[in-house]
């Protein structure tokens, strides 16, 4: 499968998850960063794309905290995307999952209760990651 349909593929599931996902968020659920080798090949969503990784960072975390079963769909899709982009790009994912982990990290120093504020956080950052993911994917999709 090509880099671009794997990443419609990820793109249409993220899509899809910001619209209807929701979450009780654990310091587990943050990615770890495999360590950096010199090979690169970026790409001219990428921008796009560590904006997204992050919002899907704080949406995970956001939606967990307000939702007691939990979502760790949101962190596996996340994860899959990143096997797709950048299977063999070690700094480029390091990005991207520094990326995932600030915007999860930077909820979790905020929240530690479902408040009302985080309810419209994360429908707020939803609606940018929807938006976000239909214009890369409209883009720079095939």
């Amino acid at each position: 499968m090509s880099r671009q349909g794997a990443f419609r593929r990820s793109a249409a599931f993220l899509l899809f998850a910001l619209f209807t996902a929701t979450a009780a968020a654990q310091e587990s659920n943050v990615i770890t960063v495999p360590p950096p080798a010199d090979t690169e090949k970026p790409t001219p969503y990428d921008e796009r794309l560590a904006r997204l990784s992050e919002i899907i960072g704080a949406v995970h975390y956001l939606r967990n905290l307000c939702k007691v079963d939990g979502e760790p769909e949101w962190r596996q899709q996340l994860q899959s995307l990143l096997d797709a982009e950048t299977k063999t790009e070690p700094k480029r994912r390091a990005r991207l999952t520094a990326s995932y982990n600030r915007g999860y990290r930077s909820f979790a120093s905020v929240y530690t209760s479902c408040t009302p504020a985080a309810v419209r956080a994360e429908q707020n950052y939803r609606n940018e990651g929807a938006t976000l993911a239909t214009e890369i994917t409209a883009r720079f999709g095939n």
